[in-house]
């Protein structure tokens, strides 16, 4: 561990507080969602950052900090960790992250300066040695961090498995109502979010629809997961939402069963960084093996 003195002493020393001028304009920072329909891992990466470029937008304005190729230097161009010990880097090389000093501290340091503004602990790091303390960064909002954000947060939406649910259990009978249904985790909205200090960016994926491939030619859509069968109830009677009749058996299929595929559909949105987007057309499947038999008779 490197020795850390802080530079509120220092301060004292000269009776003065340290005074960090407003950022320079920068591009404004960015968010993106971007989805692969891949049928073994559909998801979407959530990013958060800035659209890079030589960053000397930083505190100390040193010509240090996050570059287009997405890497922190110092101002001698030397690459450097974007964060460390909770800190992110500015151009001058140093550290920078919020602080609330004590009343005692800020009246140490010169008193509570007026205008827009906030505390941050400032960390400059040595080849041995650390020197840091609190300093005031002048400006509106007061941020470092986004100074620095060529760096990209991410952030991995993934969608869930399809998990089906043929009712009632086990075989089908022919001319007999199929309530067809999905697991209660195949379905509902699921989000994630990106962050940098500064910039958040959430996309929310919504199930949309569920398309049922039946084996038999027929192909079911239903506008939500439908309702599972319960035991008990009248076997001629149909699902109020979701659910199927088969009208020949399954003897003809291979190994002598349908392959039923369900598909859900999902919408993307995502919104953050002053930004927002739709990412529609993502899906999830799910298939499962049924046999349908012939029924002569039902028994009530």
């Amino acid at each position: 561990m490197l020795k850390l003195i802080r530079m509120a002493a220092v301060i004292l020393l000269a009776g003065a507080v340290l005074l960090v001028a407003p950022m320079a304009a920068q591009a404004d920072p960015f968010g993106d969602t971007r989805c692969d329909n891949n049928p073994s891992a559909p998801g979407c990466d959530v990013t958060a950052g800035n659209p890079g470029g030589a960053g000397s937008s930083n505190p100390g304005n040193g010509g240090g900090g996050q570059r287009g190729d997405g890497k922190c230097r110092n101002p001698a161009g030397e690459e450097i960790p974007c964060e460390r010990d909770g800190a992110w880097a500015g151009a001058d090389g140093c550290y920078y992250a919020p602080t609330d000093p004590s009343p005692s501290t800020i009246e140490a340091l010169g008193g509570q300066p007026t205008g827009e503004g906030g505390w941050y602990m400032r960390i400059c790091y040595g080849d041995s040695s650390a020197l840091g303390g609190a300093v005031w960064i002048a400006g509106d909002p007061p941020v470092v961090s986004p100074a620095v954000l060529a760096r990209q947060a991410r952030a991995r939406l993934d969608l869930p498995r399809v998990v089906i649910r043929m009712n009632p259990p086990g075989d089908q009978l022919v001319n007999l109502p199929a309530w067809l249904a999905l697991d209660r985790g195949s379905w509902g909205s699921h989000s994630a979010t990106a962050s940098v200090p500064g910039v958040s960016v959430t996309a929310t994926a919504r199930p949309v629809k569920a398309s049922w491939s039946m084996g038999d030619g027929v192909t079911v859509t239903c506008d939500g997961p439908g309702t599972l069968w319960a035991s008990g109830t009248d076997p001629a009677k149909a699902s109020p939402d979701c659910g199927h009749v088969y009208r020949r058996s399954s003897a003809g299929s291979p190994g002598g069963r349908y392959a039923v595929t369900v598909t859900v559909t999902w919408e993307v949105t995502w919104a953050g960084a002053g930004q927002s987007g739709t990412v529609p057309g993502l899906t999830t499947t799910g298939q499962v093996q049924t046999r349908v038999q012939e029924s002569q008779a039902v028994v009530r």
